[in-house]
């Protein structure tokens, strides 16, 4: 089959043929229709990210396909099924706390890339290996559309970081980087959740207005300046947050997160999924006296819990997730270089680049 390849950190990405994945039991072939390019793919390809991946590879994270062959205990799935691949792949041998490769892109630990040895080839390719759990039904599936529901790999990343965080209708949430990627996505979905407040806090006050313009009076835009920024956020909010959730890059630092959780109240709750010192840049710190008397809890999350994807695609399917939010800009796989400049440069709220082999 015909694939882009990752030989070297820093070289361009070579389109090849490459053998077809062989199927076992326990798993599932995909041909893949639409693969997301992440809009950091360039820093995770340069070496930059320093993210764990084993070279050669064919990457990519996620995608959207419909099933060519499964393995004799899928009892569900069946060939021609429309299906999310869900990049997130966890060992079977370890209930509470598996290894975890994030197929095409990363990996976390030893056990990490040791499942990368088996699953680490990804979606920019004709077909991709994945297991059977995670092959995620889809339902009807317009051929022309899939570059639209491929919006679900980004969406996903911040509904994990809502369903830790216990987001209830209702609440106010705050986004600490809701004008970036995923912070534009993790807008929608608080939305689609049910919270009743969004604050988008930032500097750029271009992005800001466009996500006021896409959902109204439920997102509350705070500029930032690095002075009170805190008290500017509750007092925009009418109060203290419910919900803090940060997915801001490594390069952000980590003073405006700060800023976001200190905005949380009392019995509130803090979720952390973005790169604050990933990068070996200063780390985040927060005052215990004040967590402790306010009740705060502070979890880290990464990623999402093995239910999400399929709660994530009922959310949309109910069109509380509007994926159309998301303008699509498609390449064919042989053009694969390019795709990831374009990701690179497109990199705003509600854009998205695809492949399509």
């Amino acid at each position: 089959m015909k694939a882009a390849v990752l030989k070297e950190f820093g070289s361009p990405l070579a389109v090849e043929q490459v053998p077809d994945p062989v199927l076992g039991t326990g798993e599932v072939v995909v041909d893949v229709v639409a693969a997301p390019v992440l809009p950091y793919a360039t820093e995770v390809f340069s070496g930059e990210r320093q993210y764990a991946l084993t070279l050669p590879v064919t990457p990519g994270a996620g995608a959207i396909g419909r099933v060519r062959a499964c393995g004799p205990d899928a009892t569900r799935l069946a060939p021609g099924d429309w299906v999310l691949c869900d990049p997130a792949i966890r060992s079977r041998d370890d209930v509470l706390t598996p290894d975890i490769t994030l197929q095409g892109l990363s990996a976390r630990g030893e056990g990490g890339l040791f499942l990368q040895r088996h699953f680490g080839q990804g979606s920019f390719a004709e077909r991709v290996l994945i297991p059977t759990e995670n092959a995620v039904p889809l339902g009807p599936v317009e051929p022309a559309d899939a570059g639209v529901w491929s919006a679900l790999t980004l969406a996903l990343v911040p509904y994990g970081g809502f369903l830790a965080g216990g987001l209830e209708p209702g609440e106010t949430v705050l986004v600490s980087g809701a004008t970036g990627n995923f912070g534009g996505a993790a807008v929608a979905v608080a939305l689609a959740m049910g919270a009743a407040r969004v604050v988008a806090p930032g500097r750029d006050e271009g992005a800001l207005a466009e996500l006021v313009r896409r959902f109204g009076d439920r997102v509350t835009p705070v500029r930032l300046t690095g002075e009170d920024d805190t008290e500017r956020m509750m007092t925009a909010a009418g109060g203290p947050m419910d919900l803090v959730l940060d997915i801001l890059p490594p390069a952000a630092g980590p003073a405006p997160v700060r800023a976001a959780a200190m905005a949380v109240r009392e019995g509130g709750r803090i979720v952390l999924m973005g790169g604050v010192g990933m990068l070996d840049g200063a780390e985040l710190a927060l005052p215990y006296r004040w967590l402790m008397r306010n009740n705060v809890t502070v979890r880290g999350q990464w990623m999402y819990r093995r239910d999400a994807p399929l709660r994530l695609v009922a959310l949309a399917r109910s069109g509380l997730l509007d994926l159309r939010q998301w303008e699509v800009t498609e390449f064919p796989l042989d053009d694969a270089v390019e795709a990831v400049a374009h990701a690179a440069d497109r990199a705003a709220p509600f854009r998205l680049t695809v492949l399509r082999p």
